[in-house]
């Protein structure tokens, strides 16, 4: 026997429908590329994302087809977030950061008809343009007053195109399992992989974005989207503040220490999220300006790379703002876990406190998890054994697009992840490394990610990587690569013995090395692959007596 209720089908468009009649006037603030702070509401993006519809629709873009961004995150970006995907067409947010022969294979690989540029990266289009053999025209997003000369062929002021058109529609209702977006991994090895999404999926994921066990976002939090709209759909954030009727504010390309600050303090911001990279910056500028407060702070989501100790410690302390620790991937919509503390830990210590919240989180409601070792088998949830990552759930992708990287799943339909970590009895996780990163000594698996985070904890180092390096006794052991802060030194025998007593003495670095400045993914994480060719022939003082 089936129930007897109604079978709506769960659309992104009804978001932006609900946030605009039930939460019209909420603010919705951005710093432009232009220079002003401009200021919008819900029932104004509606309006306008109807009108982004429509001219689509008169450019003959149909059901299926996909659209290209190559975005910061301003009102703009949000309004094709709706009226792209509201229409049935996918919306390709593409992460300016790639490599430009990694943005030439992703377009062309999505075939994406057109393309939204903002004007700080025309000039970079310019030069792809003549490759990008699927795109029919490009709509630079600004006015006439701000447009610039350009080679893009058919290119078009944003605000020129929807001029013309009408702000009525009814938003199409189809399928809930039809495709809404697609987000591209930031491909460190091999070519970038499609993830597409569906409306249903990220219906079901912006619930969760919501749920105060996950990211809490509600009618009362006022938002500062740090993570970029092009980078795994700011982790669901635009879509969770339409649903809860949130306050955004969106920074642009603005993303230095002085002006997060700002727009944190002017904004009277609840609640902002942003990778670990984000947030040194903002703590260099406030090292030099100790006055500076944030009252009104109370929730920092960390992700991307995991989060130092030392930077949860300093949110709490300095500003009375709690870290939830969050990890996931594009393939997974992306949340995962989030590091939101139990009715056990009231009244826990400071510092036991913060080793639970070091951790990546327990489960979201919707994603199942477990660590298995090499043949499959479940491992303990004892916080001690640890193995491969696996996940599955209604928002987790099932393939790459167009088949790419062939069968993902296994026959029960678990995600490996390439995480190694652990899970403890309260269900809470860790990871400890990559599975291409961990540092086998000994037979023992040390992790770079816990030996990094401790470095950081040193008051003169402002980033901190470890790669396992060959040693002819032990297989591997760990080499620290440091960046110090501006104008401050360390020595080497001052960092192994800062880290002593931190780590279990076996994993101490074989050496330290101090560099100018580190390699990242273009979404922020270290690049270790380079940092692994960089130093692919180094050898650890004294290794060769071990032979």
């Amino acid at each position: 026997m089936q129930g007897l209720m109604q079978n709506a089908p769960l659309l992104i468009s009804s978001l932006i429908e609900y946030a605009a009649l039930y939460h019209g006037d909420r603010e919705i603030v951005s710093k432009t590329v232009e220079g002003p702070i401009h200021r919008t509401n819900y029932r104004e993006l509606n309006r306008r994302a109807k009108q982004v519809a429509n001219a689509l629709t008169r450019l003959g873009v149909k059901h299926g087809d996909r659209i290209g961004t190559l975005a910061w995150n301003g009102y703009r970006h949000m309004e094709l977030y709706y009226g792209v995907s509201g229409i049935g067409a996918v919306l390709h947010t593409i992460n300016p950061r790639l490599f430009p022969e990694q943005i030439e294979y992703i377009v062309n690989h999505a075939e994406d008809q057109y393309i939204f540029v903002d004007l700080t990266f025309v000039p970079l289009l310019e030069k792809l343009a003549p490759a990008l053999k699927p795109v029919k025209g490009y709509i630079v997003m600004t006015d006439e007053a701000h447009m610039q000369k350009c080679t893009l062929p058919n290119a078009i002021a944003y605000e020129t195109l929807i001029a013309r058109e009408s702000d009525e529609l009814t938003w199409p209702v189809f399928d809930e399992n039809t495709a809404s977006s697609l987000c591209y991994t930031s491909g460190t090895t091999g070519n970038p992989k499609g993830v597409l999404y569906s409306h249903r999926s990220t219906v079901l994921h912006s619930f969760a974005v919501c749920m105060k066990d996950v990211l809490g976002v509600n009618s009362a939090d006022s938002i500062l989207v740090i993570v970029p709209l092009f980078h795994a759909n700011a982790w669901g954030i635009p879509y969770g503040a339409c649903m809860s009727g949130a306050k955004l504010v969106l920074p642009g390309q603005h993303l230095d220490g002085k002006s997060v600050y700002e727009l944190l303090s002017q904004e009277k911001v609840t609640m902002t999220a942003g990778v670990p990279t984000v947030w040194l910056m903002l703590f260099g500028y406030l090292d030099q300006n100790p006055d500076a407060k944030l009252p009104d702070l109370q929730r920092v989501v960390i992700g991307g790379s995991a989060a130092p100790r030392s930077m949860i410690e300093r949110f709490e302390k300095q500003f009375g703002a709690s870290t939830i620790h969050a990890w996931g991937m594009t393939e997974m919509s992306p949340l995962g876990t989030t590091g939101n503390l139990l009715p056990k830990h009231a009244g826990t210590p400071f510092d036991k406190r913060i080793d639970v919240q070091v951790k990546q989180g327990r489960a979201v409601y919707g994603v199942e998890m477990k660590i298995i070792d090499d043949e499959g088998r479940e491992l303990s949830r004892d916080g001690k054994a640890f193995g491969d990552l696996v996940v599955r759930g209604p928002w987790i992708t099932a393939g790459y697009f167009k088949g790419e990287g062939g069968q993902i799943l296994d026959k029960d339909n678990w995600f490996k992840t390439g995480d190694v970590a652990t899970l403890d009895p309260d269900g809470y996780m860790q990871i400890t490394d990559r599975s291409k990163d961990v540092i086998k000594s000994g037979g023992e698996w040390i992790s770079s990610i816990d030996l990094e985070n401790e470095a950081v904890g040193h008051p003169a180092v402002a980033e901190a990587a470890v790669i396992g390096i060959a040693h002819p006794k032990w297989q591997e052991r760990p080499l620290l690569i440091v960046v110090t802060k501006k104008d401050m030194d360390v020595s080497r025998e001052d960092l192994l013995k800062f880290l002593e007593g931190r780590v279990a003495k076996w994993w101490l670095p074989d050496d330290v090395v101090f560099v100018k400045d580190l390699p990242h993914t273009a979404t922020g994480k270290l690049l270790k692959t380079k940092l692994r060719q960089d130093f692919k022939d180094y050898r650890f003082p004294g290794a060769d007596a071990a032979e």
